[in-house]
């Protein structure tokens, strides 16, 4: 999914020269004070869900150890890495000696602006991780056995990235060392824009997950871990790809090999309603179908479904298919949708008009995972099945999950048909990437019989719950 690059130059306006060091501009959270440690601790590279998973007890005594000293190696020695051994505040710059652990957010983000100087040594090998994962590097640029690995072409690329996209700097935009370095960063999704001392050098690319990637057997300075975990399984469940970047996790300065000092850090999060703003950009070609008054240009369910406040909402009680009056095959369709908790809908592709879009056509589900999963638990049932969870292909795929707002709050959602391949992105992150042709249909328990279709009418497949869609963007290619 793409984004206009002219949105993010609006936001990153002005924001290059600080007038006095550490005082963050206007809607921007400064997250160094200037004179200590406050607000950080520290974490290497490794996968912020091992905190996450930690009792609220064994969280706070973990920071404390990170900070003052007590964490332990195998053989039950200090290990000496904590921050107060290698960081420093000097001159209102954070100091590090190119050791130890990397200063970490006590906050985590989802969507946000982050803005940083830094000034390195000869020799450094450090990054700035975006929701405790690898990560937006910074190097020594003239360090030539590093050249292989591509430090020649400069700071700024998510290195760590198994494919291509993202993975290099455009451009090399590194300064003397000596001198400041400044980074103003975007994230929403899973997706990156990187603009290093005024240029952009990472364009709205996706940082990927590298610990998924790790269990995977990919690890960008070491390629040699073999078969991936799920590869050697007997069969590889329908649809599997790495899981995504994490929706929200910790800011991390990491440092490696030689002194580093930082100043100025700043961030801003992102809300809901500027992010899909911005992931709605770039809309040529595309017809609402949504109008905001009736449901004229619909057919199928109508009376199942009404307008309120603009929005099209399927009826407490009420449900069936509610379909476009034109055949769909091939394009992009752009759905914003509002949960309420515990509900479930969907959105029906090649469904034939007078079927059933989950038996005789696709359906894409569109349900609260959280919420159903509880109203199930509740009624003595088991949870919803991977082929059930948001943005699945009904009966067939299973999407990935944690990546839908909370109830109540609008989400953005992709989906692009190019043959008999299926592409779902969910506020930025992409949860969903198959082709039908592909499938290993013995996996399939009730296959629709949209997989042996190219096209047919597209909509919504409701199930009884309220529902919001205030719009419904077609783009047929």
């Amino acid at each position: 999914m793409k984004y206009s690059l002219a949105i993010l130059s609006i936001l990153a306006a002005g924001f290059t020269v600080h007038a006095e060091d550490n005082k963050p501009p206007e809607g921007f959270t400064a997250l160094f004070n200037g004179k200590d440690l406050s607000g950080w601790y520290g974490w290497g590279t490794r996968d912020p869900a091992e905190l996450w998973e930690m009792s609220p007890e064994e969280k706070a005594d973990y920071k404390k150890k990170s900070i003052e000293g007590g964490l332990l190696d195998a053989k039950g020695n200090d290990k000496g890495d904590h921050l107060n051994a290698h960081w420093t505040v000097e001159n209102g710059e954070l100091v590090n000696d190119g050791k130890g652990l990397y200063l970490t957010t006590e906050k985590d983000y989802g969507d946000f602006e982050f803005m940083v100087d830094y000034k390195m040594l000869p020799l450094g090998d450090s990054g700035i991780y975006l929701r405790g994962t690898p990560q937006v590097q910074i190097w020594d640029y003239t360090e030539e056995k590093k050249f292989k690995l591509g430090a020649d072409k400069g700071s700024g690329g998510l290195w760590n990235n198994k494919n291509e996209e993202g993975k290099y700097p455009l451009k090399l935009m590194d300064k003397p060392f000596g001198e400041w370095n400044h980074f103003h960063i975007t994230m929403i999704g899973e997706r990156v824009t990187v603009k290093f001392n005024g240029e952009v050098v990472v364009d709205n690319a996706p940082l990927e997950n590298f610990f998924a990637n790790k269990k995977a057997g990919f690890l960008a300075y070491k390629k040699d871990e073999g078969k991936a975990k799920e590869g050697e399984e007997a069969k590889v469940p329908n649809g599997w790809f790495p899981d995504p970047v994490y929706a929200k996790g910790p800011i991390q300065l990491q440092t490696h090999g030689s002194e580093i000092r930082w100043k100025n850090v700043y961030v801003r999060e992102i809300p809901a309603e500027e992010a899909n703003e911005i992931l709605a950009a770039n809309d040529d070609g595309f017809v609402e179908h949504v109008n905001g008054k009736d449901l004229s240009n619909w057919q199928g369910a109508v009376d199942s479904y009404e307008i309120k406040d603009g929005a099209i909402v399927c009826k407490p009680g009420k449900g069936g298919d509610l379909l476009t009056k034109e055949e769909f095959e091939n394009g992009i369709i752009r759905v914003e949708f509002k949960l309420p908790p515990a509900s479930n809908n969907g959105i029906a592709l090649r469904t034939p008009l007078g079927g059933h879009s989950a038996r005789d056509g696709l359906e894409l589900q569109v349900i609260d995972n959280d919420g159903y999963n509880e109203k199930l638990e509740k009624a003595g049932k088991g949870g919803l099945k991977d082929y059930q969870v948001h943005g699945s292909l009904y009966h067939c795929v299973g999407a990935k999950t944690g990546y839908l707002r909370p109830t109540g709050e609008w989400n953005f959602q992709e989906i692009e048909v190019q043959g008999q391949k299926i592409k779902v992105t969910l506020n930025g992150t992409k949860i969903l990437d198959l082709d039908i042709d592909e499938l290993d249909r013995s996996q399939i328990e009730n296959p629709p019989k949209g997989l042996d279709s190219t096209k047919g009418f597209i909509g919504f497949a409701g199930h009884n719950d309220p529902v919001e869609f205030r719009s419904f963007k077609v783009k047929k290619m």
